[in-house]
């Protein structure tokens, strides 16, 4: 048998390597934490209000038509570069032409009337004249010479009927002309056709609403992006502030315009209110097309080639390190090894850079804006602390 005292040592020799094994591991030395940098660097710094939009000519016409009818003829299509008073569709004027003969028939007949009339009326003044004479001398009775006058007035008063028919008639042709010249569809501007949207032979009715047969952009060297801006950065755009924006078939391109004006119209689409702001671009290489949904930066404040750090560097404050003063601007930087906070006089801030001025801080100083959450990259990170 094992005498007691040994199995008493062993089991004492096991307890002491239990504790030992257990305050080494509670009393292990954490891994000190890893900081990210980033260099400080001269850059811009542009404060601006994001919108998207649509891109559209300055002036699109709508061609439309008065009169009803068949496409006849068809001499504009898609992109076709118009004169101003160009031919670009004909409506068939034959039922027009028609019209335009029956209202010169009727003209013609009012005349003739008015002529038929003028002839009565000069034979009833001459009978009012003999029956005048005649009563001088008492050889009629004076109904008689009532009967003339009568007759002589009636002539007058239908003379007066005739001729307001005859303005009518007149009126009823020139009004025939007008909807046969209707159907001659004309360009009212020089521009180029952007939408087409007849055929030729189809039948087009003008009775409740005038039909768009053309869209027609005037000069589409100039155009405008419509952005609808959101009412809680409205107040901060005016008329004259600079712009840029980008389309999707320009990608890395920054296209450049000015605000010309901030419309006062509300749209409202499922209760969010926003405001329609028209930016003049210069499309004189023809780059923009209508319809391009555009994102547009309006340009509020910039600082151009100042010295810059991240926003979040100014916000950062290392593991351990000693809080800063109320209203106190720094940020930490890498001086061989060790952190050091350096006082910044605080600029332009536009959410992702921010313009700093100090002397102590230069263009390469390396600062820091977090803490590594990954492998420690050399290239980013810096000292332990």
């Amino acid at each position: 048998m094992i005498p007691r005292s040994r199995n008493l040592r062993i089991a004492l020799a096991i307890g002491a390597l239990l504790v030992l094994g257990i305050a080494l591991i509670a009393f292990r030395p954490r891994a000190a934490a890893t900081l990210t940098y980033v260099p400080v660097d001269r850059g811009d710094v542009v404060q601006f209000v994001v919108a998207s939009g649509t891109v559209n000519p300055v002036q699109l016409i709508e061609v439309g038509t008065y009169v009803s009818g068949v496409i006849d003829q068809l001499h504009c299509d898609y992109n076709t570069e118009v004169r101003k008073g160009q031919l670009c569709a004909r409506i068939d004027p034959k039922p027009y032409v028609v019209a335009v003969d029956q209202a010169r028939a009727n003209l013609d007949a009012a005349a003739a009337q008015l002529a038929k009339d003028q002839a009565a009326r000069t034979y009833a003044a001459q009978s009012r004249q003999r029956q005048a004479q005649l009563a001088a001398t008492d050889s009629t009775s004076g109904d008689a010479v009532d009967a003339a006058a009568n007759a002589l007035s009636q002539a007058d008063a239908q003379i007066a009927v005739d001729k307001a028919q005859l303005a009518q008639r007149q009126a009823a042709l020139e009004a025939a002309d007008v909807n046969l010249g209707y159907t001659r569809i004309t360009s009212p501007v020089s521009g180029v056709v952007v939408s087409r949207n007849v055929t030729a032979g189809q039948t087009v009715a003008a009775s409740f609403q005038t039909p768009t047969l053309f869209l027609i952009a005037e000069d589409l060297t100039k155009m405008q992006v419509d952005a609808n801006v959101s009412e809680s950065d409205i107040a901060l755009i005016h008329t004259g502030a600079r712009a840029t924006f980008t389309v999707d078939a320009w990608p890395g391109r920054a296209f450049e315009g000015r605000v010309v004006q901030v419309r006062q119209a509300p749209v409202s689409v499922q209760n969010v209110i926003t405001y329609d702001v028209v930016i003049a671009v210069d499309n004189s290489a023809l780059k923009l097309k209508p319809g391009m949904t555009a994102t547009a930066h309006f340009i509020l404040a910039d600082a151009r080639n100042v010295l810059r750090v991240p926003s979040q560097a100014l916000r950062f404050t290392p593991p351990g390190a000693s809080p800063r003063a109320k209203g106190q601007r720094g940020v930490y930087v890498d001086r061989g090894g060790r952190l050091t906070l350096v006082e910044v006089t605080q600029g332009l801030d536009d959410g992702t850079f921010t313009e700093v001025r100090s002397p102590s801080l230069q263009t390469g100083d390396r600062v820091a804006i977090g803490v590594a959450s990954g492998p420690r990259s050399p290239a980013t990170t810096g000292p332990r602390l």
